[in-house]
């Protein structure tokens, strides 16, 4: 090739070859992680994530983004790079910590797996942790005082249930009975997935240690209440209003966890013989008001759609994050999805699971791609989560397993 030439460059497709997670826990003295540390949390999602792939060798890794919202303390220190090292990966395997908010593990893998599709990388290693217990959000945050000196932005943009409550203002047929019906059906569906061997296969075990009742095994999900009525629901405080409508009920908890998939070249993955779970069709992300960032997911998955050339009835199977019902029913009232659509959140959603901030896209992911391997009628699925300080984020799967793949005149 002369001087004068440039260089060729192809895009290539990106695969989401597997994904696990710890257990989620309940935040504070008495959760199950609370002597636990935030590392060794993603440290046990890494080296599952190497067990259960033997195809790959360790040093075919070629980066580890790990998200996390708080980054001090046993979450700081560049993450990525410190969890990697103590997960036994090679020291030529090189890593970083990434925030944005919720949508930090999420944006963990759109940005490795634009890495991938570049060509920068053959393989990686996304996910995130959040242990609320020894952090909770916004410790250690100084917000400069003009966001609210210069109305940037309503104090109320910086408590995120008051933007709940904020959406709930502005669409007032959001009520609180349609937040708390949406809430029971997230605890009843993560009951029955859970029965049903669909959720559980994904959990990392972890070891757990108290000073007072000594070592312990963390092998479910510690904040589901199964006992949850619609009569209880209605009668729980509403911390961020008196007389308000977001309740610890209708609303994900304050947890700890962790989580962590496996990115590839669909080429890669081919030659080394891994499997193939989800193929990466396209993502967005987007701003909004702050004061009601609930919103976020509706014009970053506007954008998602219309970059990618899908419309939302391509979309078989979503995956949509419960940070508060009232964000997902003001999702679904946009593109016209009925509150209990088959499609939504199949296997529950983060009201019942619990909420670890940054690492929670990927637990999205991850059951997504669970529930592909079962639907071969079903070719599309997305991911999305609103984002704290007033943003939103999607991301837009195909299915590898699609019945119709190969079909002659088949739709998109």
């Amino acid at each position: 090739m002369s001087s004068g030439e440039r260089l060729p460059r192809h895009l290539r497709e990106v695969v989401f070859v597997d994904g696990v997670r710890t257990p989620f826990g309940k935040a504070g003295p008495k959760g199950i992680y609370a002597e636990t540390r935030a590392d060794d949390l993603v440290v046990r999602c890494i080296r599952e994530l190497l067990r259960r792939n033997p195809a790959l060798p360790a040093d075919r890794v070629d980066e580890v983004a790990i998200a996390a919202t708080t980054q001090i303390g046993d979450q700081g220190l560049t993450i990525g790079r410190t969890a990697a090292l103590l997960a036994g990966l090679p020291k030529s395997v090189p890593g970083y910590a990434i925030d944005r908010m919720c949508a930090g593990a999420m944006t963990a893998v759109t940005t490795t797996a634009s890495g991938i599709a570049f060509g920068a990388y053959d393989v990686a290693i996304a996910g995130g942790v959040e242990h609320m217990g020894h952090h909770p959000m916004g410790e250690g945050v100084d917000p400069n005082p003009r966001f609210v000196s210069e109305k940037i932005v309503d104090g109320s943009a910086l408590v995120m249930g008051s933007t709940a409550e904020n959406l709930h203002d502005r669409f007032p047929h959001l009520t609180k009975e349609r937040a708390d019906a949406f809430a029971l059906a997230s605890q009843q569906k993560y009951a029955a997935a859970v029965a049903a061997g669909r959720i559980g296969p994904e959990l990392v075990p972890v070891a757990t240690r108290s000073a007072e009742a000594g070592w312990g095994l963390a092998t479910v999900d510690e904040p589901p209440r199964p006992g949850t009525t619609l009569e209880g629901l209605s009668a729980l405080k509403t911390p961020f209003r008196p007389h308000g409508h977001v309740t610890a009920g209708n609303a994900a908890g304050l947890n700890d966890g962790a989580t962590g998939c496996l990115l590839a070249a669909e080429e890669v993955a081919e030659e080394l013989g891994l499997d193939v779970g989800m193929r990466l069709v396209g993502f967005g992300f987007a701003g909004v008001e702050p004061e009601v960032m609930g919103v976020g997911p509706i014009p970053s998955t506007e954008k998602a759609l219309a970059r990618t050339g899908l419309s939302i009835t391509d979309i078989g199977l979503f995956e949509l994050n419960e940070a508060f019902a009232v964000q997902v029913l003001a999702f679904l009232d946009h593109f016209g999805i009925a509150d209990d659509d088959e499609r939504v959140n199949p296997w529950g959603g983060a009201i019942a699971v619990g909420h670890p901030l940054a690492s929670s896209g990927v637990r999205l992911m991850t059951q997504l791609s669970r529930q592909f391997a079962e639907r071969p009628d079903v070719r599309y699925g997305l991911t999305a989560m609103c984002i704290g300080i007033g943003m939103g984020g999607t991301v837009i799967w195909e299915n590898p397993n699609w019945s119709g793949a190969h079909t002659e005149g088949a739709q998109k």
